[in-house]
C-alpha cells in the first residue's frame, strides 16, 4: 500500500458507529476523518416536489496502521 493512501469505510445500515470502528481496526486501519452527509427523500405536496431529511450517511477515512 502506498504511503498516505486513504481508505473509506461506510457505516452500514445494520451496524453502529462502534461496529464500524471495530471492523476498521480488525482490518488494520485507524480513522483520520469522519464525514456525514444528509440523505433526503422526495415528497410531493400540493403538486410540488419538496425534499425532506430522511437520514444520514457516515463515512470514515482511514489509514493503514504501522
Amino acid at each position: 500500500m502506498e504511503k498516505g493512501k486513504k481508505v473509506k469505510f461506510e457505516v452500514a445500515d445494520h451496524e453502529s458507529i462502534d461496529d464500524c470502528l471495530t471492523r476498521m481496526k480488525a482490518e488494520g486501519y485507524s480513522p483520520v476523518r469522519r464525514m456525514e452527509e444528509p440523505i433526503f427523500k422526495e415528497v410531493i405536496k400540493d403538486g410540488k416536489v419538496e425534499y425532506e431529511p430522511f437520514g444520514r450517511r457516515i463515512v470514515f477515512e482511514a489509514r493503514k496502521d504501522g
